[in-house]
């Protein structure tokens, strides 16, 4: 069996560059040599708190999800790829049989194996094996840092194409995070304007007005609710993606969408968010209201919009870290929200 280096969490904090042994591919499978992860928010809140919600890290576990690699084994039956492609990685494997998973929902799969979630492992590992059928092909073109961006883009498609957003929306982005910078540019790539951005820290407003924000707001220094019905002439936004996770942002969501229009949670809360208006949003304005829960079926188009340049990855990556420096990358993280966008480990 093949052993690989990987970046494993004990528990908070203790987190160690140690040894691992890695499985051969099984039939439908590939292993794949990881060559570039992207730190989300969760590798954060593993690290720090041991747990996210009802997912407990109990046993040492291999953080990360955000991932792309070089396939160098190919399981017996798998004709699609070949050794030497280069992918990227969907993390959540689902079980493929449920009603959900027949119905191409299968981001709501009660049995998912989403990787770097416990128990499963993820991919601050050297070595992977995933199923054939969750590696995208990346072009030439597509760095394996960009690669490894895929997966926060997709994030922002599965927002994108849930909330229904075409061409002349107009858009209002809550929250110019990895999430919110991601929604802007592929509701930008699917045509809305003008878009509008909101957050509290200036170098990501200026980032956002880079990528093709026609107005940023910094949320510290105006009144977003009254500067965002201005900039619609008291009509509103067609479509708000709330980015945030924040319960003050998701608060103000009604008052900045047009009547009719819709409202998208991307953003997760630590709490549930109370008061809300729902006599308002739901009867007085009808106001439709969708979550956004990881994402299906959007992996492909995402590497496509990056093949053809309608989405560019390269402005999200801002540090770059090797496994061994995993630990100090996850505080560095931590500590600097005002400088980092997206840091990515390299194994």
């Amino acid at each position: 069996m093949k052993t690989a280096k990987a970046a494993v969490l004990h528990k908070p904090f203790d987190l160690r560059t140690e040894e691992v042994e890695v499985r051969e591919p099984e039939d439908e499978e590939v292993m794949i040599r990881i060559k570039a992860v992207g730190i989300c928010g969760s590798d954060i809140h593993f690290y720090k708190e041991g747990k996210i919600g009802k997912f407990v890290v109990e046993k040492p576990l291999i953080l990360g999800h955000e991932a792309s690699g070089e396939i160098v084994e190919v399981g017996k039956t798998v004709k699609e790829r070949r050794i030497g492609d280069r992918v990227a990685i969907e993390p959540g494997i689902p079980c493929r049989k449920c009603e959900f998973c027949k119905k191409g929902k299968y981001n709501l799969c009660p049995d998912m194996k989403f990787l770097s979630c416990p128990p499963y492992d993820g991919f601050f590992v050297e070595y992977a094996v995933v199923p054939w059928d969750f590696t995208f092909p990346l072009p030439s073109t597509v760095s394996f840092e960009e690669g490894a961006m895929v997966e926060p883009l997709s994030v922002g498609m599965q927002a994108a194409k849930r909330s229904g957003v075409s061409a002349g929306d107009t858009v209002a982005i809550l929250g110019a995070g990895p999430i919110g910078l991601c929604t802007l540019q592929v509701a930008k790539a699917f045509g809305a304007s003008p878009i509008i951005i909101t957050d509290v820290v200036p170098s990501r407003l200026a980032l956002a007005e880079k990528m093709g924000a026609t107005y940023t707001i910094n949320a510290k220094e105006e009144d977003v609710v009254k500067r965002i019905n201005e900039l619609t002439h008291g009509r509103g936004v067609d479509v708000t993606f709330e980015c945030a996770g924040q319960t003050a942002t998701t608060q103000i969501t009604p008052y900045i969408t047009k009547p009719g229009g819709i409202i998208t949670l991307v953003g997760v809360t630590s709490e549930e968010v109370y008061p809300m208006p729902m006599l308002e949003i739901a009867h007085m304005r009808e106001l439709d209201v969708r979550g956004v829960f990881r994402y299906a079926n959007v992996h492909s188009l995402t590497v496509k919009l990056l093949e053809e340049g309608k989405l560019d990855a390269k402005p999200l990556i801002t540090h770059s870290f090797s496994l061994e420096q995993t630990k100090e990358a996850l505080e560095f993280v931590d500590k600097n929200k005002d400088k980092v966008i997206k840091a990515v480990i390299k194994p």
